[in-house]
């Protein structure tokens, strides 16, 4: 058995290309159009070969999904949290739960899924002004 990928559902494909492109760094691996079904599925990921989300864009809809805890969150590894979440700031994303402790943050896509962030090998020493900081809204 092979981990193939998790399909989140967008109501605005652009915005969340942008978001998880050029905000995240994500790389577009493959995009299907289906005309007949009136959908589109973008395979994203880190790198080729790497697990892959599916961004599912349906045509003109407009309807909300909602999103469950229980379904859990995207999760992605960074060399320095620090820096990423400082990148993540200047580029406007809101960071629901800072990284504190010097190895895990929470922030949202534009379509309320949870992405983890996770400092790659052992937690970077606490500082400021990461440590005094305090969770904002739901992660």
């Amino acid at each position: 058995m092979k981990y193939l990928h998790t399909m989140v559902r967008v109501r605005d494909l652009d915005e969340s290309l942008t978001f998880y492109c050029d905000i995240l760094g994500l790389k577009e691996i493959s995009r299907k159009e289906n005309e007949a079904g009136k959908f589109t599925l973008v395979f994203l990921a880190t790198e080729n070969g790497a697990p892959e989300v599916e961004l599912t864009y349906n045509w003109g809809s407009e309807e909300v999904y909602e999103t469950g805890r229980s379904w859990g969150h995207l999760a992605y590894e960074v060399d320095d949290i620090y820096d990423y979440c400082e990148m993540l700031q200047i580029k406007w994303v809101l960071i629901n739960r800072p990284p504190r402790d010097g190895y895990m943050a929470f922030i949202k896509s534009p379509d309320d899924v949870s992405i983890e962030i996770l400092q790659k090998w052992n937690a970077l020493p606490i500082q400021s002004p990461w440590k005094d900081m305090e969770n904002i809204w739901k992660w």
